[in-house]
């Protein structure tokens, strides 16, 4: 299994930067994608940012500029810096992991962590 757990949100003024956090733990073989999607109230969750295993990255178009995704070097970890940050930003986001685990080596399996919350103010 697959554990996720994210840190870094919080409440911050329009403009301001966060940096997320979420480290992956567990029965981990090795982890293939990473991403980080966010779901607003009465909103369906969506992807904000993925990188592959080997490092190439996408963005969703209302980050695109603002938003960095990287990998630690232990390829466990996973950031999002978070710029100029928007009232619309404001979401629960959540960590995402593709991996091949102790359980599963032959497949991949997705898991999530809890989220945090990240608060935007006009």
């Amino acid at each position: 299994q697959v554990q996720l757990v994210e840190s870094g949100g919080g409440l911050v003024q329009a403009g301001g930067s966060l940096r997320l956090s979420c480290a992956a733990s567990g029965s981990i073989i090795s982890i293939d994608a990473m991403g980080w999607y966010r779901q607003a109230p009465g909103k369906q969750r969506e992807l904000v940012a993925g990188i592959s295993g080997g490092g190439s990255t996408n963005y969703a178009d209302s980050v695109k500029g603002r938003f960095t995704i990287s990998r630690g070097n232990a390829k466990n970890t996973m950031y999002l810096q978070m710029n100029s940050l928007k009232p619309e930003d404001t979401a629960v986001y959540y960590c995402n992991a593709r991996a091949r685990t102790i359980q599963r080596p032959s497949a991949l399996s997705d898991s999530w962590g809890q989220g945090t919350q990240v608060t935007v103010s006009s």
